[in-house]
């Protein structure tokens, strides 16, 4: 029984995560995806050369690819934001997010902090 509640306890505070509220500085351009498409071609084409050819490859491929992203103009938004202890973040947000905008953070994701004075203008 004891291990019962331990392992209840531990998947309890795993499950929730903590959230910091924040605030968004400014709007950045990454490439995660050029760079990892990037990273797998490089991979494969230079598995020709064996272990080591792959390694190679995907290193290559991976500079060339976050590059081809960003020359493209296909560079995904992230947003830079201050969390409350002070230091900077970079962060994702599937809302578009203003400059000075207060958020919660949970983990590498932003999302708008909902309050009173929010919904007041929401319902209006």
């Amino acid at each position: 029984m004891k291990k019962l509640g331990t392992l209840v306890l531990t998947a309890t505070l795993l499950a929730v995560s903590a959230a910091n509220a924040a605030e968004v500085l400014e709007e950045v351009e990454v490439q995660t995806t050029g760079k990892s498409t990037g990273s797998m071609t490089g991979m494969m084409i230079g598995g020709v050369g064996g272990p080591i050819g792959a390694l190679v490859g995907a290193g290559i491929g991976a500079l060339f690819g976050g590059g081809a992203q960003d020359v493209s103009g296909l560079s995904e938004r992230a947003y830079k934001v201050r969390i409350a202890d002070g230091h900077e973040k970079v962060v994702r947000s599937s809302e578009v997010l203003a400059i000075g905008e207060e958020v919660d953070v949970r983990g590498r994701r932003a999302f708008r902090t909902t309050n009173a004075s929010t919904m007041e203008v929401a319902v209006r």
